[in-house]
């Protein structure tokens, strides 16, 4: 169930997924508030599970990971060994950042960032020696037209 949000809710989370690292009495005066409901509003966000965590975000880019890979993944084992096996080398790998479960006829996407294509074949390979895969499909991304961390913040019906 989605939590209640109201006007002020929004603006603190569209502040924060702005910029997190403002001062709480910055991040007051910018929505024009007094600190102790901002700070009280930020708990209660927190405390219902809205705000999982405050992150630092990397440029990959600056940090030599300049190659990002769409892998689309079909298995013809989907037994909950298997998955216990795919899981387990998905968490063990951080090129992995981000996998997702699908519907239809591919049955998991993973976005992996490595310094090159090279890299990415290393990736490859150690995957496949850990987990039995039917098909791969890996796609290089070009370029990033649109990248962001920040959730739409529209009003529930």
């Amino acid at each position: 169930m989605p939590a209640a949000l109201d006007a002020l809710d929004r603006k603190i989370l569209a502040a924060l997924q702005e910029d997190a690292s403002r001062s709480l009495d910055q991040l007051a005066r910018d929505l024009g508030a007094s600190k102790t409901p901002v700070w009280n509003r930020i708990r209660k966000l927190k405390d219902a599970g809205v705000i999982r965590k405050e992150v630092v975000l990397l440029d990959p880019d600056a940090l030599g990971l300049d190659a990002c890979f769409f892998v689309l993944i079909r298995t013809s084992e989907h037994d909950a060994q298997w998955l216990d096996r795919f899981m387990a080398a998905l968490k063990a790998r951080p090129e992995v950042v981000e996998a997702h479960r699908l519907a239809g006829d591919i049955d998991y996407i993973l976005k992996v960032r490595v310094p090159s294509p090279k890299a990415y074949d290393d990736f490859y390979r150690a995957l496949i020696k850990e987990v039995s895969i039917f098909n791969v499909t890996s796609t290089l991304s070009m370029e990033e037209i649109k990248g962001t961390t920040a959730l739409p913040l529209v009003e529930q019906a």
